[in-house]
Protein backbone atom coordinates (compact mmCIF):
# COMPACT_ATOMS: atom_id res chain seq x y z
CA UNK A 1 0.00 0.00 0.00
CA UNK A 2 1.43 3.60 -0.93
CA UNK A 3 0.47 6.25 1.12
CA UNK A 4 0.72 9.82 -0.78
CA UNK A 5 0.05 13.18 1.36
CA UNK A 6 -2.14 15.23 -0.69
CA UNK A 7 -2.97 18.52 1.80
CA UNK A 8 -1.99 19.30 5.13
CA UNK A 9 -4.69 17.54 6.33
CA UNK A 10 -5.30 14.90 3.38
CA UNK A 11 -3.66 11.26 2.81
CA UNK A 12 -4.15 8.83 -0.17
CA UNK A 13 -3.63 5.06 0.15
CA UNK A 14 -3.42 3.96 -2.54
CA UNK A 15 -3.64 -0.33 -3.00
CA UNK A 16 -3.14 -2.54 -5.86
CA UNK A 17 -6.89 -2.03 -6.72
CA UNK A 18 -8.64 0.80 -5.32
CA UNK A 19 -7.70 3.64 -3.08
CA UNK A 20 -9.22 5.46 0.31
CA UNK A 21 -8.44 8.62 1.77
CA UNK A 22 -7.63 9.79 5.55
CA UNK A 23 -8.77 12.89 6.43
CA UNK A 24 -7.12 14.55 9.40
CA UNK A 25 -8.85 16.89 11.75
CA UNK A 26 -7.18 18.28 14.93
CA UNK A 27 -8.64 15.77 17.44
CA UNK A 28 -9.59 13.00 15.33
CA UNK A 29 -9.25 11.28 12.07
CA UNK A 30 -11.84 9.78 9.57
CA UNK A 31 -11.31 7.48 6.66
CA UNK A 32 -13.03 7.24 3.33
CA UNK A 33 -13.72 4.01 2.12
CA UNK A 34 -11.23 0.97 3.70
CA UNK A 35 -9.75 -0.77 0.40
CA UNK A 36 -10.07 -4.67 -0.32
CA UNK A 37 -9.95 -7.84 1.91
CA UNK A 38 -6.95 -7.62 4.09
CA UNK A 39 -6.39 -3.69 3.88
CA UNK A 40 -7.57 -3.25 7.71
CA UNK A 41 -3.89 -3.97 9.11
CA UNK A 42 -1.78 -1.91 6.61
CA UNK A 43 -3.74 0.93 6.91
CA UNK A 44 -3.61 0.85 11.22
CA UNK A 45 0.28 0.61 10.77
CA UNK A 46 -0.28 3.39 8.00
CA UNK A 47 -1.95 5.70 10.37
CA UNK A 48 0.57 4.69 13.20
CA UNK A 49 3.27 5.81 10.72
CA UNK A 50 1.78 9.13 10.54
CA UNK A 51 1.69 10.05 14.00
CA UNK A 52 -1.62 9.06 15.62
CA UNK A 53 -3.17 5.65 17.34
CA UNK A 54 -5.31 3.61 14.87
CA UNK A 55 -8.76 4.45 17.77
CA UNK A 56 -8.13 7.95 16.55
CA UNK A 57 -10.61 7.17 13.33
CA UNK A 58 -13.74 7.62 14.51
CA UNK A 59 -15.31 7.06 11.58
CA UNK A 60 -14.84 4.96 8.28
CA UNK A 61 -17.21 6.35 5.51
CA UNK A 62 -18.24 4.26 2.49
CA UNK A 63 -19.16 5.38 -0.65
CA UNK A 64 -20.79 2.41 -2.07
CA UNK A 65 -20.54 -1.45 -1.46
CA UNK A 66 -18.50 -2.95 -3.89
CA UNK A 67 -15.28 -5.12 -2.91
CA UNK A 68 -12.75 -2.87 -3.26
CA UNK A 69 -13.86 -0.24 -0.94
CA UNK A 70 -15.85 -2.28 1.65
CA UNK A 71 -13.30 -5.45 2.42
CA UNK A 72 -10.85 -3.80 4.45
CA UNK A 73 -13.42 -1.74 6.61
CA UNK A 74 -14.53 -4.82 9.09
CA UNK A 75 -10.92 -5.17 9.75
CA UNK A 76 -10.11 -2.11 9.83
CA UNK A 77 -13.14 -1.35 12.20
CA UNK A 78 -12.04 -4.35 14.17
CA UNK A 79 -8.76 -2.45 15.01
CA UNK A 80 -9.56 1.20 15.75
CA UNK A 81 -13.36 0.61 17.31
CA UNK A 82 -13.84 2.97 14.06
CA UNK A 83 -17.84 3.54 13.15
CA UNK A 84 -18.91 2.41 10.13
CA UNK A 85 -21.63 4.02 8.09
CA UNK A 86 -22.71 3.10 4.34
CA UNK A 87 -25.86 5.34 1.96
CA UNK A 88 -28.98 2.94 3.78
CA UNK A 89 -30.03 1.91 -0.13
CA UNK A 90 -26.35 0.01 -0.20
CA UNK A 91 -26.06 -1.03 3.55
CA UNK A 92 -27.85 -4.33 2.78
CA UNK A 93 -25.35 -5.27 0.54
CA UNK A 94 -21.93 -4.14 2.99
CA UNK A 95 -24.33 -6.48 6.05
CA UNK A 96 -24.29 -9.10 3.64
CA UNK A 97 -27.87 -9.39 4.56
CA UNK A 98 -28.25 -10.61 0.17
CA UNK A 99 -25.76 -9.67 -2.28
CA UNK A 100 -25.42 -6.49 -4.41
CA UNK A 101 -26.68 -5.87 -8.57
CA UNK A 102 -24.14 -6.99 -10.82
CA UNK A 103 -22.87 -3.82 -12.52
CA UNK A 104 -24.60 -3.38 -16.48
CA UNK A 105 -21.12 -3.56 -18.18
CA UNK A 106 -20.72 -2.05 -21.66
CA UNK A 107 -18.98 -5.10 -23.82
CA UNK A 108 -15.59 -3.42 -23.54
CA UNK A 109 -15.67 -2.96 -19.71
CA UNK A 110 -16.33 -6.87 -19.77
CA UNK A 111 -13.01 -8.13 -19.54
CA UNK A 112 -11.82 -4.98 -16.99
CA UNK A 113 -14.12 -5.98 -14.79
CA UNK A 114 -13.50 -9.69 -15.09
CA UNK A 115 -9.47 -8.87 -13.99
CA UNK A 116 -10.67 -6.33 -11.62
CA UNK A 117 -12.89 -9.20 -9.69
CA UNK A 118 -10.47 -11.98 -9.98
CA UNK A 119 -8.25 -9.56 -7.89
CA UNK A 120 -11.03 -8.91 -5.01
CA UNK A 121 -12.09 -11.83 -3.12
CA UNK A 122 -15.50 -10.93 -1.41
CA UNK A 123 -15.04 -9.87 2.57
CA UNK A 124 -16.75 -10.75 5.44
CA UNK A 125 -19.73 -8.98 6.33
CA UNK A 126 -20.69 -5.77 8.74
CA UNK A 127 -22.55 -7.42 11.86
CA UNK A 128 -25.74 -5.11 11.38
CA UNK A 129 -25.06 -3.10 14.43
CA UNK A 130 -22.04 -2.09 13.36
CA UNK A 131 -23.37 -0.02 10.56
CA UNK A 132 -24.61 3.49 10.57
CA UNK A 133 -26.88 4.48 7.42
CA UNK A 134 -26.89 7.43 5.89
CA UNK A 135 -28.91 9.94 3.55
CA UNK A 136 -28.96 12.49 1.23
CA UNK A 137 -27.92 15.95 2.96
CA UNK A 138 -26.76 14.40 6.32
CA UNK A 139 -23.54 16.49 8.02
CA UNK A 140 -20.87 14.60 9.52
CA UNK A 141 -18.72 15.44 12.61
CA UNK A 142 -15.90 15.76 10.35
CA UNK A 143 -13.91 18.24 8.31
CA UNK A 144 -16.05 21.65 9.50
CA UNK A 145 -19.05 19.70 8.50
CA UNK A 146 -19.08 17.12 5.93
CA UNK A 147 -21.92 16.47 3.81
CA UNK A 148 -23.69 13.67 2.48
CA UNK A 149 -24.40 13.62 -1.41
CA UNK A 150 -26.61 10.44 -3.05
CA UNK A 151 -25.20 10.19 -6.63
CA UNK A 152 -26.51 7.46 -7.85
CA UNK A 153 -25.59 5.30 -10.44
CA UNK A 154 -22.73 3.26 -10.17
CA UNK A 155 -24.55 1.98 -7.44
CA UNK A 156 -28.02 2.55 -6.01
CA UNK A 157 -26.78 3.80 -2.48
CA UNK A 158 -23.53 5.66 -3.97
CA UNK A 159 -22.52 9.37 -1.93
CA UNK A 160 -20.11 11.38 -2.45
CA UNK A 161 -18.49 13.29 0.76
CA UNK A 162 -18.56 17.30 0.41
CA UNK A 163 -16.46 18.79 3.06
CA UNK A 164 -17.26 22.62 2.04
CA UNK A 165 -15.25 24.69 4.86
CA UNK A 166 -12.16 22.75 2.90
CA UNK A 167 -13.21 22.83 -0.61
CA UNK A 168 -12.68 18.83 -0.68
CA UNK A 169 -14.90 16.47 -2.51
CA UNK A 170 -14.64 12.70 -2.05
CA UNK A 171 -16.43 10.99 -5.09
CA UNK A 172 -16.05 7.46 -4.98
CA UNK A 173 -16.40 5.77 -8.29
CA UNK A 174 -19.19 8.08 -9.90
CA UNK A 175 -15.54 9.68 -11.24
CA UNK A 176 -12.31 7.94 -12.02
CA UNK A 177 -9.31 9.18 -13.49
CA UNK A 178 -7.78 7.06 -16.63
CA UNK A 179 -4.04 5.88 -16.38
CA UNK A 180 -2.63 9.06 -17.93
CA UNK A 181 -4.52 11.46 -15.31
CA UNK A 182 -7.69 12.26 -17.31
CA UNK A 183 -10.35 12.00 -15.19
CA UNK A 184 -13.61 10.80 -16.40
CA UNK A 185 -16.83 9.04 -15.72
CA UNK A 186 -16.99 5.93 -13.22
CA UNK A 187 -17.31 2.63 -15.02
CA UNK A 188 -19.29 -0.50 -14.20
CA UNK A 189 -22.36 1.23 -13.47
CA UNK A 190 -25.26 0.19 -12.32
CA UNK A 191 -27.28 2.92 -15.28
CA UNK A 192 -24.70 5.52 -16.66
CA UNK A 193 -27.74 7.79 -17.22
CA UNK A 194 -27.97 8.53 -13.41
CA UNK A 195 -24.27 8.32 -12.83
CA UNK A 196 -23.70 11.66 -15.92
CA UNK A 197 -27.10 13.21 -13.41
CA UNK A 198 -24.90 12.65 -10.54
CA UNK A 199 -21.44 14.16 -11.67
CA UNK A 200 -23.75 17.48 -13.04
CA UNK A 201 -24.69 17.84 -9.43
CA UNK A 202 -21.07 17.19 -7.97
CA UNK A 203 -19.97 19.78 -10.33
CA UNK A 204 -22.55 22.34 -9.01
CA UNK A 205 -20.80 22.33 -5.36
CA UNK A 206 -18.05 24.42 -6.12
CA UNK A 207 -15.57 21.96 -5.13
CA UNK A 208 -11.87 22.99 -5.39
CA UNK A 209 -9.97 19.32 -5.02
CA UNK A 210 -11.90 15.70 -6.09
CA UNK A 211 -10.52 12.97 -4.37
CA UNK A 212 -11.82 9.67 -7.14
CA UNK A 213 -12.32 5.81 -6.08
CA UNK A 214 -9.73 5.63 -8.71
CA UNK A 215 -6.42 7.40 -9.88
CA UNK A 216 -4.91 10.48 -9.27
CA UNK A 217 -7.23 13.11 -7.84
CA UNK A 218 -7.78 16.88 -9.04
CA UNK A 219 -6.34 19.00 -6.15
CA UNK A 220 -7.28 22.40 -8.12
CA UNK A 221 -10.09 23.89 -10.39
CA UNK A 222 -11.90 20.43 -9.42
CA UNK A 223 -15.55 21.78 -10.05
CA UNK A 224 -14.49 23.38 -13.76
CA UNK A 225 -13.21 19.46 -14.64
CA UNK A 226 -16.19 17.87 -13.28
CA UNK A 227 -18.22 20.36 -15.50
CA UNK A 228 -16.39 19.43 -18.91
CA UNK A 229 -17.15 15.48 -18.60
CA UNK A 230 -19.54 13.99 -20.64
Amino acid sequence: MDVIRLLPRLHLFRFPVGQAYLWCDDEELTLIDAGPVGAGRPIADAVTALGHDPRDVRRVVLTHFHEDHVGGAGEFAALSGAEVLAHHLDAPFVRGERPGPPPRTEEWERPLHAAALAQLPPGPPLPPASLTELSDGDVLGFGGGARVVHIPGHTDGSIAVFLPAHGVLFTGDTVAAAPDGTPIPGVFNLDRTRLLASIRRLAGLGAEAACFGHGDPVLSGAAAVLRSLR
